[in-house]
């Protein structure tokens, strides 16, 4: 099963995208911000992180910089509605852009992009 981790300060577009990748079998956490977000990683790393830009506290270039900080390489799928969407994704070296509003079948081949999850390491 994949596990999505859908960073958005907007409820209604983390539930609408939530509930379309639990629909999808996706294990899908949900985070309102950069803070929470990390927060979320640290307890369980997910396949893909679905990132917007523009968010109160800890925004996305800040998410992005701290987890390639801590090395960790985790697939970063921005979603925003900035005209520049594609040169801020450029910008923290994502690995796909998805630009608001997304149709909800581009969200799910662009998650599919990234499953299944690599399996963890067995040491």
């Amino acid at each position: 099963m994949n596990h999505v981790l859908v960073v958005d300060d907007d409820p209604e577009i983390r539930a609408v995208v939530a509930d379309v990748l639990t629909m999808e079998e996706c294990r899908v956490e949900t985070a309102r911000d950069g803070a929470e977000a990390l927060a979320r990683i640290e307890a369980a790393t997910p396949c893909v992180v679905l990132l917007d830009m523009r968010m109160p506290v800890m925004d996305g270039w800040q998410v992005a910089a701290h987890l390639r900080e801590r090395g960790l390489e985790l697939p970063i799928v921005v979603m925003t509605a900035a005209h520049d969407a594609r040169a801020w994704a450029e910008e923290i070296g994502a690995d796909a852009v998805l630009a608001k509003p997304f149709e909800l079948d581009e969200l799910v081949a662009t998650v599919t992009r990234f499953a299944p999850c690599p399996p963890p390491d067995a040491t």
